[in-house]
């Protein structure tokens, strides 16, 4: 039944064959199995594409909700012994994964030795069901509605320069006093966030204008990028200005090797959530896993 549901909501079965580190063939002789004792064609295959019947859509809503309670049900008496075990499907955006998740995930499965994650990092977006996620990071206000989500933590983002970068520029331009004035300097763009180059920054108290200002910029630059390895990377190297997630740099500020601009500028504050598909009842293994991220201060 699960190897059937996987399949639906994959297209396909090579797909559900890498999540199972099977083969296409062992994949295919358990739908065609279920099919034999349901004594019904549940897909219509073809060379290119897989089709629910008639017959295979009534049951796989039937089914899926019935494989929730079944996972609900086990996962409630792992709990009850205490012991979390089996596969966790995580996802987050690249650079979070691996500078802020990947340590909470080590220490996770240092104190649950019985339980494996499979952690999917990509900064596109990821389709949760699709992709078979049990749980995912996301930055920023959520879109979709029919997610479940628990909101986490709280994400800052800075305006941040490198000491090379800053030291190639009139002085002048080195220490920008309002956001108008980013216009004068090569600004690195992160292209997934749904904002695209529309910087925002509020008036703090030592700003020009009055508290509480909003005011939005379209930065401009040479280079604009959906990797935030990349931004990252072009920053430290001193090709411009980045507006970013301050954990992106964490290091890199404290060390002093940045320097913060429009410090009387702070950007709006960017929650993060966990998501789960709202057709998969949170297990035990998801909840503890959220438990944890949040006492990790994320």
């Amino acid at each position: 039944m699960q190897t059937f549901i996987r399949v639906v909501e994959t297209g396909s079965f090579s797909a559900v064959a890498r999540e199972l580190q099977a083969t296409q063939s062992a994949v295919s002789k358990q739908v065609a199995a279920l099919e034999r004792s349901l004594g019904a064609r549940l897909l219509s295959r073809t060379t290119r594409s897989l089709a629910l019947t008639e017959d295979g859509e009534r049951y796989f809503e039937q089914v899926r909700r019935l494989v929730a309670e079944i996972a609900e049900a086990e996962g409630s008496l792992r709990k009850g012994e205490q012991q979390l075990s089996g596969w966790l499907r995580v996802a987050a955006s690249v650079g979070f994964g691996r500078l802020k998740l990947l340590p909470l995930v080590n220490s996770f499965l240092a104190a649950n030795p019985a339980v494996k994650i499979d952690l999917r990092l990509n900064d596109g977006f990821v389709d949760l069901v699709e992709q078979g996620i049990d749980v995912a990071v996301r930055i920023g206000e959520l879109a979709d509605s029919s997610l479940v989500a628990r909101r986490i933590g709280t994400s800052r983002r800075a305006l941040v320069a490198s000491r090379q970068y800053l030291r190639s520029l009139p002085r002048a331009l080195r220490q920008p006093r309002v956001p108008e004035d980013l216009l004068q300097l090569n600004c690195i763009v992160y292209t997934e966030l749904a904002t695209q180059n529309a910087w925002t920054f509020h008036a703090g108290p030592g700003a020009p204008v009055p508290a509480g200002t909003a005011v939005t910029i379209r930065a401009q630059g040479s280079l604009q990028t959906n990797s935030s390895e990349v931004i990252r990377a072009a920053v430290l190297s001193g090709m411009g200005v980045g507006f970013s997630p301050t954990w992106l740099f964490e290091d890199e500020m404290a060390r002093g090797d940045l320097q913060v601009l429009l410090l009387d500028w702070p950007a709006p504050e960017i929650p993060v959530h966990l998501v789960s598909p709202s057709q998969r009842r949170q297990s035990a293994k998801v909840k503890a896993f959220a438990e944890h991220l949040v006492a990790g201060g994320v």
